[in-house]
């Protein structure tokens, strides 16, 4: 292949990159922000109460475990496995009964832990309290029991997600947390007085909307040309690709436990530190999230597809180059927007979830974590984008062991901090551990010598450093007229009198910000702007 042809290949790649992400991103983007209403109705009925807690608690534990296998599962060792018998022109039937064993596999592990879940809830439970009254723990052991199944059917819906990403669908996978989350919504308000209390109306949305999005994809999944079934054990365990991903599964598991025992942590010594502090970090969670996932997730679970495919045919310059434009898209929307909501998260929060008992205590409570959650924004985008180049190369150790480092900073940073400030403490251990999470994946990169890590840190180093910079310049003027417009507007009320504001503001920033992308000829604002024009011919 001659060095055109590569150059236009890897244009046609950077190109497929921006449209499926743009794609995924607007679906993810209606996702996110129905996630954010969904808190925002848990907020309305729940507010900072002891019920909002128990909510949190019993929704943490099988969506750690959601997270742990599911998706675990699907991007470390199902897509790179089924996309090496796509590329290797395997035998159909070989490929289908890799895929049957994958199913039945997933489908009885997460059956068995699902039913061991159900008795030891009440053990499981006593974790996150500490004199507390019996009803609370009651009523979480409860909530719990409810939402434990989602496991199974959200799994399957992971399965189903990376089959559809693998053949580079992505729009059915993008819309189905839709569907989750206004089964979360709808449930809620139409349950929540035929219910014992509001919680365990919210509870039941949850397998609802788990169902919904297992049972969505499956029309998709079928029409690729592709089944799932059961197969036995036997053939599961024995299957060589089910082997390769079971390996493949082990040495992560390790990894991402700690990293989701981040999570189970926090909760724990949130839970302990006083009514409301669970609550107050999942909200400013949530709105963390919403960026998240409408770019580092988007983004992420589209290059890991194509990765993977430039790895095994070893195309290194196109592998690195198209890891390096990921890591810039990143940071040109996530560091804007961090300095952007540093200036604003008052109003946001006001904006977002302020209601009947969600009062200006809870507003106060959610901003003191939300300026620190959102301050390690970039790094936990850009771990989600650095993670998949490990894993498209079938390497799981580094990552791991960039997890487990990490984790074990959080825990005693969050053991200290947790102890003088609180809900903050925690927030704040969590964006310091993502730190060090991205420095030791670049460090860990390196390792693998096909990459060339030093020019990909010191290009995303640069254009991070030149985003810092624009976005300061783009504060300025915000920093000094937003006070003006909330008090111009605050007698509005709450939808208005927070999002004028907020309206005004944003469009300054990002006018400012615009014009000096263009000013400095931005190499990823290019990127995009040739996409639209080459869409319109």
């Amino acid at each position: 292949m001659s060095f055109i042809e590569k150059t236009e290949k890897l244009e046609k790649k950077n190109q497929n990159i921006v449209k499926s992400g743009i794609k995924l991103s607007f679906l993810t983007l209606i996702s996110r922000i129905l996630g954010v209403i969904r808190e925002a109705t848990k907020a309305h009925f729940l507010g900072t109460s002891d019920f909002a807690d128990a909510f949190g608690v019993a929704f943490l534990i099988p969506n750690l475990l959601r997270r742990l296998f599911a998706e675990n599962s699907i991007s470390v060792a199902f897509i790179p496995t089924f996309r090496g018998y796509l590329e290797d022109d395997r035998d159909k039937k070989e490929t289908q009964s890799f895929i049957n064993s994958t199913f039945t596999l997933i489908t009885f592990l997460t059956t068995v832990i699902v039913i061991t879940g159900f008795i030891i809830t009440p053990y499981i439970v006593k974790i996150f309290y500490k004199d507390t009254s019996a009803a609370i723990m009651a009523e979480t052991t409860i909530l719990t029991r409810i939402m434990f199944p989602y496991l199974i059917v959200i799994s399957i819906a992971a399965l189903f997600q990376g089959l559809l990403n693998t053949v580079n669908i992505f729009s059915p996978s993008g819309f189905t947390p839709i569907l989750f989350n206004l089964s979360v919504i709808l449930f809620t308000i139409f349950l929540q007085n035929k219910t014992a209390n509001p919680a365990r109306a919210m509870s039941i949305g949850v397998i609802a909307g788990g169902c919904m999005q297992a049972l969505f994809q499956l029309p998709f999944v079928l029409k690729t040309g592709w089944k799932v079934s059961f197969t036995s054990l036997k053939n599961t365990f024995t299957n060589p690709g089910t082997k390769k991903v079971v390996s493949l599964i082990i040495p992560t598991i390790v990894g991402m436990a700690t990293y989701q025992l981040n999570d189970l942590v926090s909760t724990a010594l949130a839970r302990r530190t006083g009514t409301g502090v669970v609550s107050s970090l999942q909200y400013s969670l949530r709105l963390q999230e919403l960026i998240l996932g409408i770019f580092a997730v988007s983004i992420g679970s589209v290059i890991l597809p194509d990765l993977a495919g430039l790895a095994k045919k070893k195309l290194w310059n196109e592998y690195n180059e198209m890891l390096t434009n990921a890591i810039r898209i990143i940071a040109l929307v996530c560091i804007p927007i961090t300095f952007y909501s540093l200036i604003t998260g008052r109003e946001i929060i006001s904006f977002v979830f302020k209601s009947r008992a969600f009062d200006d205590e809870s507003v106060r409570m959610t901003l003191s974590v939300f300026v620190f959650h959102i301050a390690g924004l970039v790094f936990i985008a850009s771990n989600r984008i650095i993670s998949p180049a490990f894993y498209a190369q079938g390497n799981t150790k580094l990552p791991t062991l960039a997890g487990i480092i990490s984790f074990s900073i959080n825990i005693v940073l969050a053991l200290v901090l947790a102890h003088f400030f609180k809900g903050p403490g925690i927030a704040l251990a969590l964006s310091v551990s993502s730190v060090f999470n991205t420095v030791l994946l670049f460090v860990f990169l390196k390792k693998i010598n096909s990459t060339g890590t030093e020019k990909i840190a010191a290009t995303s180093l640069i254009y991070c450093v030149k985003m810092i910079l624009l976005s300061v310049i783009s504060s300025i003027p915000v920093y000094y007229l937003h006070p003006v417009f909330v008090s111009r507007f605050i007698k509005l009320g709450r939808f208005l009198g927070n999002g004028i504001p907020l309206i005004f503001s944003a469009a300054i920033f990002f006018a400012v910000l615009f014009i000096l992308l263009i000013i400095t000829r931005d190499e990823m604002l290019k990127l995009a702007a040739g996409k639209i024009l080459k869409r319109k011919r």
